[in-house]
């Protein structure tokens, strides 16, 4: 069981050292929580209202309200209209005495069949390629979908939203990660998943499940080779 506490704990802010928290709560009624996390390449940060709001879209469900941090603010009125939902700021007694999401599947999942049936759940109106993955973790295994939004910018690709997930949840380890998409001559996350994978998953494998039926096995590091180090900055 997780509370507020411990989502406040889950953040990975290495390099700004600034918490940031969110909650939405689906039309369904159903709370998923969000908490920002950083990436060595600044720009592929993930804030944590889009956290919160893709592990809601990724799991089927419709977001309705979405409590935030007030430096998750500055993107409310492209949330709001996007994906016609309400935005309020966080308070003491909002979003109150919650319970979140259960989004740890079954161990025992046949992982090609999961693959397969996560595609369906992919938000992809702008590409028509949608992409599934399923990350192990310590934990146990989260699952990921594309999300696409009209401002291309704004949305994540499938291993970014498993890994999002993992860690907002508290997952310590990150060990393998799935991927399977539809259509392509060959499955593989896109640089700036690579970035993001080689941040969490140093020398992990990458199983790749190819539109032909065919698999095929890369450690991370193989992926990205010469990756931006965080030694690089001042503030790492």
């Amino acid at each position: 069981m997780m509370d507020i506490t411990d989502l406040q704990n889950h953040c990975y802010v290495p390099y700004s050292n600034t918490d940031s928290l969110a909650v939405v709560r689906s039309k369904e009624g159903t709370y998923f929580p969000g908490c920002r996390i950083e990436s060595i390449a600044y720009p592929l940060s993930i804030s944590a209202i889009q956290n919160a709001l893709f592990s809601c879209l990724s799991e089927g469900s419709t977001p309705d309200i979405a409590w935030t941090t007030a430096t998750e603010l500055p993107h409310k009125k492209f949330w709001e209209s996007e994906l016609e939902i309400t935005c309020k700021e966080w308070s003491n007694d909002e979003p109150g005495d919650i319970e979140f999401a259960d989004l740890i599947l079954d161990p025992n999942i046949n992982l090609k069949d999961k693959l397969v049936s996560l595609l369906d759940d992919a938000v992809v109106k702008e590409s028509d390629f949608p992409v599934a993955a399923l990350l192990k973790t310590d934990q146990g295994i989260f699952s990921g979908v594309n999300i696409e939004c009209s401002a291309w910018d704004m949305g994540l690709c499938a291993e970014r939203v498993a890994i999002a997930k993992a860690l907002t949840y508290g997952s310590k380890q990150l060990e393998e990660l799935y991927i399977h998409t539809r259509s392509g001559d060959f499955s593989s996350p896109c640089g700036a998943c690579r970035q993001v994978i080689i941040e969490h998953m140093p020398d992990r494998q990458i199983h790749l499940y190819h539109a032909d039926h065919s698999t095929s096995v890369h450690f991370s590091t193989d992926l990205l080779p010469h990756s931006f180090q965080s030694s690089s900055l001042k503030n790492n």
